[in-house]
This record gives structure tokens, sequence and C-alpha cells, in this order.
């Protein structure tokens, strides 16, 4: 992409309503000072000491964060989080950014908040190391009035919508936001809009989605497709990518981590990004959600298939290279590595 292109299309992100549906959580982290450390009286046990607590949305909230450091115009997030601490922190975080949007982000005392809890060690002149994590999770149905709630606030927001994000993170089917009964809307709705991009992410893959534009990795690709992980074999990829996009009559992006980013069409057309070098130490939390915030604002920006791919890769280059944190890229960012 050259400079020209880069600048056309970023310049219609101030413009831009995306809404982003699916799982928010709260990425709280503990930042731990290992000089401070004691032992208990009580117990004998070592006692961590808790110097710093920042909080963060994560998740969809992750997209979100990308999506507003680009500077879209509007950001509707549509979603769910419990009444309690960890969703008022939550709910503040979102407000807090730039053009974000709440009207259509549920409260309910029926659920809790999805929390990644993170400890750090953090010592001056080194790489913070994240220990074992403490997380919370809605392990029962997601409510049918959250639900439908939800599903109201989408068929709300949608007519007025530039690119439709949709996160599916939780490990257990339907004790997330992204039930069966909300596909179904989102399918209806992605067919009502054939001109606004609509992208899905699972982390529990995408097998019987509706007809949305897919973004997956190889190992996810590999087993949509009946085979193993196509991540060494770029040519493998682009074949599986341009069989599965014109059976699903929709793009389809796969990552690649290192090696870049393959996208095909539903026309038959491939493209294939190779990934930056590495620049020092990385971090690879929050690259993933960085690439689908950048596939959604290019596109809705007027970018063709290769140029979205484009910016996802300057995106991910430097989310990857910001440690401790599930970082984002604002188009200043992406336009002094381009």
């Amino acid at each position: 992409m050259n400079r020209e292109r880069f600048n056309a299309v970023t310049s219609r992100y101030e413009r831009l309503r995306i809404v982003v549906v699916g799982d928010y959580c709260l990425d709280r982290y503990l930042e731990i000072d290992p000089a401070r450390e004691e032992t208990s009286i009580e117990t004998g046990l070592p006692v961590h000491n808790v110097v710093r607590v920042r909080a963060q949305p994560g998740g969809a909230g992750t997209i979100l964060n990308n999506l507003a450091a680009l500077g879209a115009g509007e950001i509707w997030a549509v979603g769910f989080c419990g009444d309690d601490g960890e969703g008022y922190e939550l709910r503040r975080e979102l407000g807090a950014m730039r053009n974000v949007r709440l009207e259509d982000f549920i409260m309910s005392g029926e659920c809790r908040t999805f929390t990644y809890c993170k400890p750090l060690v953090v010592e001056a002149g080194k790489a913070p190391v994240e220990l074992s994590r403490l997380d919370s999770k809605n392990w029962g149905a997601t409510p049918g009035a959250v639900v439908e709630r939800m599903a109201a606030g989408l068929r709300e927001v949608a007519p007025r919508a530039d690119a439709v994000v949709v996160l599916d993170q939780v490990d257990v089917g339907e004790t997330g936001a992204v039930t069966r009964r909300l596909l179904e809307v989102i399918g209806e709705l992605a067919e009502l809009y054939p001109g606004v991009p609509f992208i899905g992410d699972s982390r529990r893959g995408l097998r019987g989605w509706p007809r949305v534009s897919l973004k997956m990795n190889g190992a996810e690709l590999g087993a949509m497709m009946g085979g193993g992980g196509f991540a060494e074999d770029i040519e493998a990829v682009k074949a599986a990518a341009r069989k599965l996009a014109g059976r699903k009559g929709s793009s389809v992006f796969v990552t690649l981590a290192e090696r870049g980013i393959v996208g095909a069409d539903a026309d038959g057309r491939v493209e294939y990004v190779e990934a930056l070098p590495v620049r020092g130490a990385i971090d690879v939390v929050g690259a993933g959600d960085s690439v689908t915030a950048n596939l959604a604002a290019a596109l809705a920006g007027g970018g063709t298939m290769r140029e979205a791919m484009e910016m996802a890769i300057l995106a991910s280059s430097i989310v990857i290279h910001q440690l401790g944190t599930t970082g984002t890229a604002g188009v200043e960012d992406l336009r002094r590595l381009l």
C-alpha cells in the first residue's frame, strides 16, 4: 500500500460507525513488586504485594480499544456484563473511550462479568512476567432475556453501521453473548445489508456460522476443512481459504502468526501478505483482535481486501511489541511503520 492510498482509507475513519458485538471481558492487571515480598505470619506462605492495579476492556473490548485508537467516529458496544464490581470497572473503562456508545451494552444481575485477572511481576529494566491467571466466567446458559435485549439492540443499530464485528470469546457454548439465537439475527442482518462488512471470529471455531466474513488461524482453518494445520504451507492455506470462501459465499482471512495473513473472497481472489520482522521482545496477547479491528475499519473505509490485510499486518506488528498489556495501534502508529 502506498502512502496516498493509506491516507485515503484512513481519512474516512472519523466518519465510520462500527458495531462490536460479542463477549466483553475485563482485563485486570495486578502489578507485583518482588522486592516487597513478605511471608505470611499465619500460613508461612509468600505474600506477593500488589503495588498497582489497572483495568482495561478485553475480549470484544480489545477490538473496540483498537477501533477507538484508530479514531472511528462511533463505536457501538453490544454485549453484557454482570451487575458487580468488575462490571462497573468494565463499563467505566468502555465509557472513557472516545466515541463509544453503551446504550446496547447490558448490565445484568443474572450474570457475572467475564474477567481475566492477570498477576504480573514487574521489575525495573525487565519485561513483565505474567503468573497464572485467575479467571471469572459464566458457566450457565446466558439468560434468554439478555440475549433478546442484545438482539433488539443489534437490529436497532445495524441499519446505521458501516461494519459489524462479532467476537465469540467463551470456551463453553451458549454461556456468552454469541448464542445460536444471536447468530441467527446476525445472519439475517448480514443478508439484509450485503454492502456492510460483517466479520466473525470465534475461539471455538466458525463451523455453522452464517454467511459473514470469517477470521481464523491456520489450525482453525484446518479443522473446518477436515485436515491438519496449514501454517507451514502458504499455498495449501491459499487453496483451502479459496475453497472455503467459495463454499461460504463470503471472505475468509487466515492469520499465520510470523508467516503473515492470507485472504480469499467469494469470487476466487486470494491474497497473501507477509508479516513484518520482529524488532525485539514480543507479547502476542491482543494481536489477533488488532487484526480484526483493522480489517473491519479498512474495509469499511473503502480499502481493498489486500489493503485491509496490509493495515492488519502493520497493526499486529505494533501490538506484539507492547509488553505486559493488551496493546493497540493508532493511525499515526501505522503511518510510521508503513
